[in-house]
């Protein structure tokens, strides 16, 4: 398993990325943000990957809608999903990440159908250019986030992987350890993000390590299941931010290598 950050798309990203001794960064151009712009930074993003000797494991896209309400794949955000692919492609990165969002007219199982149709569409263009598709455990602008769904979305499609966050399984109820047990071998990438619960409510998301998180049975599930991808770091508090941020990065990474061996 390789230990990395998400990190903005910038030179002082990787130079960060050396400098604390990781293997990546992981980049996510979300809802809102410049998809065309991305790409035409894709030979900085290159150039500095190779200079400073630290990988791009996986780019994502969250919080975009997919779907419209007749069910149908929306092409505009289907064209910047192909560009992100592109990208990854060029950039030897082997895993894209999405979501795709429910529509309330729509029953579940025309959801499910729609979803199985964008992400088959995601695949089958991915695939000759050396890219997974994964999706995200995420709520955010998604439904594809829990076991339920997962079987019906991913028992279809075969190559379709996941992207999984415990603090995701935690805060809504979900027992990680056993999705772990149960669909490890679809995890693509997995996120390090710590999750504080007291009596039920959502405190903070402290850096991984610091928080409740049973962190050694989640690695050692990984191994059982066989992964070896990327392991994110993901900053992710407001009370954890500035001088005390980057302490509790440094936290994680000591904490995480210490379990990596």
């Amino acid at each position: 398993m390789k230990l990395g950050i998400i990190a903005v798309p910038t030179e002082e990203s990787f130079q960060k990325a050396k400098q604390r001794g990781l293997d990546f960064i992981e980049v996510c151009v979300n809802e809102g943000q410049d998809v065309d712009a991305f790409y035409r930074n894709r030979k900085n993003l290159a150039k500095w990957k190779d200079q400073y000797g630290i990988g791009i494991v996986s780019i994502g896209r969250w919080k975009s809608l997919r779907i419209d309400e007749h069910g149908r794949v929306i092409e505009e955000e289907l064209e910047r999903c192909y560009k992100l692919i592109d990208a990854a492609s060029e950039l030897g990165c082997t895993n894209f990440v999405s979501g795709c969002n429910y529509v309330e007219e729509l029953s579940f199982f025309e959801n499910c159908s729609a979803a199985i149709q964008f992400f088959s569409l995601l695949i089958d263009y991915a695939k000759p250019k050396g890219v997974k598709i994964s999706t995200y455990n995420c709520r955010k602008v998604n439904f594809i986030h829990n076991p339920e769904v997962w079987k019906i979305v991913h028992g279809h499609l075969k190559d379709l992987g996941i992207k999984f966050d415990p603090s995701h399984s935690r805060y809504f109820g979900g027992d990680y350890l056993q999705e772990t047990l149960d669909w490890g071998d679809r995890f693509n990438h997995v996120h390090l993000k710590g999750s504080l619960i007291i009596n039920g409510q959502r405190v903070d998301d402290p850096p991984a390590g610091l928080d409740q998180t049973d962190w050694k049975t989640f690695i050692s599930l990984l191994r059982v299941k066989g992964y070896t991808g990327g392991l994110s770091i993901e900053p992710h508090s407001p009370v954890w931010t500035g001088e005390l941020g980057e302490k509790g990065i440094d936290f994680t990474i000591e904490y995480m290598r210490k379990l990596l061996f």
